[in-house]
């Protein structure tokens, strides 16, 4: 269709435009937005038609990184790093070129003190960026470039410098549930006696606390309003099906209505179909 790439680009402009400086909103929005057009040429199209834009180095860069992420690397890392640069370089204020930064880092197994470099320039701007704990979380995980321990220590150090509970979570409350679901699934995925036993992993006092503090705090109107609020709340609608908790899950899935998200639920199969079976349980 003639001029269809030039309306696709003017609505992501106005999309990322109005974030302002909502760093948890734009974060999101570039997240998506970079997953959608990691197959196609728009990305750097922005590019060619904004070649000084901040915002159009961050896509391209965050593109390339979701297209790497698919496919096991990076054709170039070294120039997707760089357009990071140059992106924070136009908008010194901005914590998300360092986000995407910290992205490519992980892909290329960097060592940790690199990483915590780009770590402290994204929390210097964005204490709780929700995205860059996330990839922290994944950076430091066995099957990366650290241990169960180091997760535990970090999701401890995050939980324990919140500020106290205030009328609404900061855009990070999840960290902790996360790290206790990826680790259920690593346990699974081990196979034989470990995923036999991965289910005593729900009767830990330490599982049990956190889902409870998630289920008391969570459902309360407007605690969750970061903008992956929803991902969030997939996440411990899970964690209460793991837990055989099912029936304490009916709030949670009324207020996710609809919105799937495969993570956690592909581990079970098809993540659309095992939501749907357990929120109709949940709310029969």
């Amino acid at each position: 269709m003639p001029g269809l790439t030039d309306i696709q680009l003017d609505q992501i402009e106005r999309l990322i435009r109005n974030t302002g400086t909502d760093w948890d909103r734009r974060a999101h929005r570039f997240s998506v937005l970079a997953a959608s057009v990691a197959e196609s040429s728009l990305a750097r199209s922005w590019l060619r038609r904004r070649p000084n834009s901040a915002d159009a180095l961050i896509l391209q860069a965050w593109a390339e990184l979701a297209h790497g992420r698919t496919a096991g690397g990076m054709a170039d890392a070294q120039a997707a790093a760089n357009a990071c640069y140059r992106a924070a370089e136009l908008q010194p204020n901005d914590p998300t070129p360092w986000l995407v930064l910290i992205g490519i880092l992980r892909l290329v197994r960097c060592d940790q003190r690199d990483m915590i470099a780009a770590w402290n320039e994204v929390t210097a701007r964005d204490t709780w960026n929700r995205e860059a704990h996330i990839q922290m979380l994944s950076y430091l995980s066995p099957e990366e470039c650290g241990s169960h321990g180091q997760v535990l220590d970090f999701v401890d150090s995050v939980r324990f410098g919140l500020p106290p509970a205030g009328p609404t979570a900061a855009p990070v409350a999840g960290l902790e549930l996360m790290a206790i679901v990826d680790h259920h699934h690593r346990t699974v995925a081990r196979g034989g006696v470990d995923a036999l036993m991965a289910r005593k992993q729900w009767s830990q006092p330490r599982v049990e606390s956190a889902v409870q503090r998630a289920l008391t705090d969570w459902t309360r109107p407007g605690h969750l309003q970061h903008a992956a609020a929803l991902a969030d709340l997939n996440v411990l609608a899970y964690a209460l099906v793991q837990a055989k908790r099912v029936p304490e899950a009916d709030e949670v899935f009324r207020m996710i209505g609809r919105t799937v998200t495969p993570w956690p639920w592909r581990l079970d199969g098809d993540p659309v179909r095992t939501f749907a079976y357990w929120q109709s349980q949940a709310l029969r």
